[in-house]
């Protein structure tokens, strides 16, 4: 019913996350019999692991996405996305946090941490096509490329909330450490292991006696443990995994990038990610009349504010000189869905540290991916026809023929 009631009311592509939030709201709060959702403010870990099994597996699927990095022009955008977007996101909701919610600065730098990072869970249908396909329109590609990096790139901002929770509101007795170790060496570090690791899986898979192995195997062990071993090695190191599983997608598909094992894992890894953000929607659907108590019109100010006015408008004026039309900025700010990875960010904080604010922290998410599921899910059919369609059919064409050359 969720993937296909919005399809059959959209006449396309359509999202299908609200659906799942709302079915899972029916299932666990109106059929007689049904098991109680877990309570995240009580029971963290279980939203934690799950989700960050989702993203970890799209982050290196969306790395294999993409068929053209080599114009650096192109990641101009995205760049700015990264730089400028995000930080002064996170500023923003935490002002407000803490100005408007009257959350302690601790909460408020936490809220804006698990809140700034587009999804690349929920916004796959404003992103590029799967492998070999195009569809790599300037917005695509900007939000498809955005959503692959800031996921790991909000990590420093939650180190930093538990930071203040821990040691105080003073930066002189943690800024050195926090720049050094969360900001400047786990984003090195996990950018870099990850590319290798992924440059290796490539050598490896595209070898000689790799290419017997995956033509006679299936791609799901490989796409699984792939994900996995580049998450894994990362995080040993104490990187950010989340950057490490997109990098090491981006670097298994330049090894050979019109190689057609590629749309193999990639279907693969969409499938496993289809199924465990079905389960994990409906779950958090079920648990939305728990959770929304806590909340008041300040909250929903906060939310609706962050969707509609603070992401669109940071956005829009962080990409001007970017080259790309106005309309295109506008499309490229208000698409900045919230979804999947600002629930494992607020499931690891509160299941490191017990926070102040914490229930106000998972109803304004829950509340929050909700908002943009309904929003951004019922407009995302809006893209294709609103991006200039002369790019999306070059990109096709260049890729049918390179294909076919092959």
């Amino acid at each position: 019913m969720a993937y296909l009631l919005p399809r059959i009311i959209f006449k396309g592509a359509a999202s299908s996350s609200a659906a799942l939030m709302i079915l899972g709201l029916v299932i666990f709060n109106v059929i007689p019999g049904m098991p109680v959702v877990p309570d995240p403010t009580t029971s963290p870990v279980l939203w934690e692991v799950i989700s960050e099994i989702v993203v970890i597996v799209v982050l290196f699927a969306t790395g294999l996405r993409l068929d053209n990095i080599s114009d650096w022009r192109r990641w101009a955008p995205t760049v700015r996305l990264l730089l400028i977007t995000m930080p002064l996101t996170v500023a923003a909701i935490a002002m407000l946090g803490w100005g408007l919610a009257g959350m302690t600065v601790a909460g408020a730098v936490m809220l804006g941490a698990v809140l700034s990072p587009t999804d690349p869970v929920l916004a796959g249908d404003v992103q590029v096509g799967p492998p070999l396909e195009g569809r790599e329109h300037p917005v695509r590609f900007t939000l498809t490329a955005e959503a692959g990096l800031n996921d790991g790139l909000a990590f420093p901002f939650v180190y930093l909330g538990l930071i203040i929770a821990a040691q105080g509101n003073d930066p002189s007795d943690w800024l050195a450490d926090w720049l050094l170790r969360d900001v400047l060496y786990r984003i090195i570090v996990g950018a870099a292991i990850g590319a290798l690791t992924g440059w290796l899986l490539g050598r490896s898979l595209f070898s000689a006696w790799g290419r017997a192995a995956i033509e006679k195997s299936g791609p799901g062990v490989l796409a699984l443990g792939a994900v996995l071993l580049s998450y894994g090695v990362v995080e040993l190191a104490e990187g950010y995994g989340f950057i490490g599983a997109f990098t090491a997608g981006l670097m298994c598909r330049r090894v050979q990038e019109k190689h057609h094992f590629h749309k193999r894992l990639h279907a693969f890894s969409e499938a496993v990610e289809h199924v465990l953000t079905a389960i994990l929607l409906l779950l958090l659907g079920g648990i939305l009349p728990a959770l929304w108590p806590v909340l008041d019109w300040r909250h929903s100010l906060i939310g609706f504010g962050l969707l509609l006015v603070i992401r669109p408008l940071i956005g829009w004026l962080s990409l001007l000189g970017s080259g790309m039309t106005s309309g295109d900025r506008l499309i490229v700010g208000f698409f900045g869905v919230r979804g999947i990875g600002s629930i494992y960010y607020v499931g690891y904080a509160t299941g490191h540290m017990e926070l102040v604010n914490e229930d106000q922290l998972w109803a304004l998410v829950a509340y929050t991916i909700f908002a943009s599921a309904l929003l951004h899910g019922t407009s995302s059919f809006l893209v294709d026809r609103l991006v200039s369609k002369p790019h999306d059919k070059a990109e096709n064409v260049n890729m049918t023929s390179s294909t076919d050359s092959r």
